[in-house]
């Protein structure tokens, strides 16, 4: 396997499937195959998702809401889908944990890097949720300071698109595909990976991402296996 520690960014949205909103266990079901893939040739992962498909802060501050009160909510949704992706994969035969950047010892451990590393080291799938704990950064940020956190080799960005393109390829049919391109190339583009926070954290810690598509099956194993799935941005 090329790579032998991942950070794995799954999006809220994803979970919804078929559905308008909340979370489809079919979906769930899907990922947790894909993942098991990855686990069984050992892989170690470390997956951050986001909330998106319950609650999204920004979009609660746009009708009114306070911002820090919405970026709370949006991270509370965040531990519902971890708690969610977490029961999917024991159930395929996995072993767990969930860590949370708010304590809710009730349902999760609190985030200690050390713990988090060493459960990673014993073969433990480690789902981080709420973030980074702090309103204005998003969970894209938060995938990327996790990733660090616990020296990850790459960020694996799992979309329902198959890379970065010079356009949106949902919008413009002409929209071209790039398989490699460096963090530089993507700023004076004016491309979008991720947020600008998470993606210049990602730049200056030289953590390589991978933008793929999550919904076909075997792209996940693919990508570890170091194909050319989806784009690689890298220095």
């Amino acid at each position: 396997m090329k790579y032998k520690r991942i950070l794995l960014k799954l999006s809220g949205e994803a979970l919804m499937g078929e559905r308008q909103y909340g979370i489809d266990p079919k979906r769930l079901a899907e990922y947790a195959a894909e993942i098991k893939q990855i686990h069984d040739k050992g892989v170690e992962i470390a997956i951050v998702i986001g909330g998106g498909n319950i609650f999204r802060g920004v979009a609660g501050a746009s009708n009114g809401m306070d911002r820090v009160q919405g970026d709370y909510m949006g991270m509370l949704a965040t531990v519902i889908n971890g708690m969610a992706l977490q029961g999917a994969l024991e159930n395929a035969g996995m072993q767990t944990r969930l860590q949370t950047a708010l304590k809710i010892e009730a349902i999760a451990e609190p985030y200690i890097k050390r713990r988090a590393t060493r459960h990673l080291e014993k073969g433990r799938i480690v789902i981080f949720g709420a973030g980074t704990g702090n309103p204005y950064f998003t969970t894209d940020t938060a995938a990327v300071l996790r990733g660090i956190e616990v020296n990850a080799d790459v960020i694996l960005k799992g979309t329902r698109v198959d890379g970065v393109y010079t356009a949106d390829p949902e919008k413009d049919v002409n929209a071209i595909k790039f398989d490699q391109i460096s963090f530089e190339d993507v700023l004076a583009k004016g491309l979008n990976v991720m947020d600008t926070t998470a993606f210049t954290l990602s730049q200056e810690n030289k953590l390589p991402i991978i933008v793929f598509d999550m919904n076909k099956s075997g792209n996940l194993l693919k990508v570890c296996e170091g194909e050319t799935v989806g784009t690689t941005v890298t220095i």
